[in-house]
């Protein structure tokens, strides 16, 4: 088992994250997206030699547990990683990953769009 799929079984939801704390700005962070929604910035643990992270500013713990007002929050995330994703050159593609719960490898309950490229991806992913 990787690290990651080891920290998500033992990860649970709770009222602050280190996405908040990045937030907040009570943990560094280098933006290389922001807006009043969202943010993106770089994997600290890259699993691609492209790797960025999109987070909203709402504290959404996981994908399954968004509400239907949250609709147009999440079309915003994918707009932006788009947008990143263009910016950074990535014009023959890119893969997004949103993990959920433990099966899912979900390790920070605060929802996050992964965007990875830079090399070729694989199938199946997991």
């Amino acid at each position: 088992m990787g690290d990651e799929v080891e920290l998500a079984q033992s990860a649970s939801p709770s009222e602050d994250t280190i996405f908040g704390k990045i937030l907040r700005k009570e943990i560094p962070c280098k933006f290389i997206y922001e807006d009043e929604q969202c943010v993106a910035f770089d994997d600290v643990n890259p699993q691609a030699p492209v790797h960025f992270l999109v987070i909203p500013r709402k504290a959404i713990s996981q994908l399954s547990k968004a509400e239907d007002t949250d609709e147009a929050l999440l079309g915003h995330l994918l707009i932006v990683a788009k947008k990143v994703a263009a910016q950074r050159g990535l014009d023959k593609g890119f893969r997004i990953v949103i993990n959920d719960g433990p099966i899912g490898a979900q390790s920070v309950y605060h929802i996050h769009i992964h965007v990875l490229s830079g090399r070729q991806m694989q199938w199946p992913p997991g």
